[in-house]
């Protein structure tokens, strides 16, 4: 049983984008206290194994367990595609079974049926979300009529991370996954962006698709499902403060991750360095 008000909300993601899963998640819930940690240090983890990921991922949610989080959310698809399992079924109830982790894939799995009118749904993703096939597999489990195309985009992240976003340089590898996208299935009518970095370049994204086609941004959906998922369970809700309190940990510079994560959450911040 988990004391009454006692405890924050963790969001954990290997660098910065998971702060675009923070922003959404604090435009419906502001009530709460958050503690976000970015693994910089050894970021990125989309070209890392299942093993390294799942070791880092639960080497985070323990310092974030320490940092009284009842409720961690893993806001990053590829710790979310290699580890979240893993985490849940073996170590969560070692851990702490009273507690809660959470990922950014299967919320927008339960819905996949609602993204698309033909049955067609393309997926924008790391090469390590892609190779784990979690979207394909977690979709085939609600909606096994749709047909998930998923295409890696190893460019994008390094364009968002060195301000290059809104360039045109960033045109030519927007372009070109997108179109090796509608190459390998040119019936896509939704395309969803697996990948915390990539609303950045929503806006180029959305001029460079076919027309018609629809672009779903989860961390729209993540918020909303996790404001349902504390409805649901009193007991988590319960424990949490209201206070309204945000706290930033990063494992690399500070400075780095102030200027560049203040551009993913549409604000300044000021984060502390931490060890895993």
């Amino acid at each position: 049983m988990l004391p009454q008000s006692t405890y924050n909300i963790g969001i954990f993601d290997s660098g910065y984008g998971g702060l675009t899963i923070l922003k959404e998640i604090l435009s419906v819930a502001p009530q709460y206290n958050y503690v976000y940690l970015g693994d910089n240090a050894r970021a990125p983890y989309g070209t890392r194994s299942f093993e390294t990921v799942y070791k880092y991922t639960l080497e985070a949610v323990r310092k974030l367990f320490d940092l009284d989080c009842s409720l961690i959310i893993i806001a990053c698809n590829t710790a979310s595609a290699k580890a979240l399992r893993s985490i849940q079924q073996h170590d969560l109830p070692l851990l702490a079974p009273e507690k809660r982790v959470l990922g950014v894939i299967r919320p927008c799995t339960e819905q996949a049926d609602s993204f698309t009118h033909n049955k067609n749904l393309g997926i924008f993703a790391t090469k390590g979300t892609v190779n784990s096939q979690s979207y394909e597999i977690e979709i085939r489990k609600f909606s096994p009529d749709i047909s998930v195309t998923s295409q890696a985009c190893p460019m994008w992240v390094p364009l968002v991370e060195n301000g290059e976003a809104e360039s045109e340089g960033a045109d030519f590898f927007v372009k070109k996954e997108i179109a090796a996208l509608f190459s390998q299935n040119n019936s896509i009518d939704s395309v969803l962006l697996g990948c915390t970095h990539y609303p950045l370049l929503l806006s180029k994204i959305q001029e460079f698709v076919p027309a018609g086609v629809r672009v779903i941004n989860q961390g729209h959906i993540v918020a909303q499902s996790l404001h349902r998922y504390l409805n649901r369970h009193q007991e988590i809700e319960q424990s949490l403060l209201q206070e309204r309190k945000r706290v930033f940990y990063t494992t690399d510079s500070c400075e780095h991750f102030n200027a560049i994560g203040s551009t993913f959450i549409g604000e300044p911040i000021s984060s502390q360095k931490i060890s895993l």
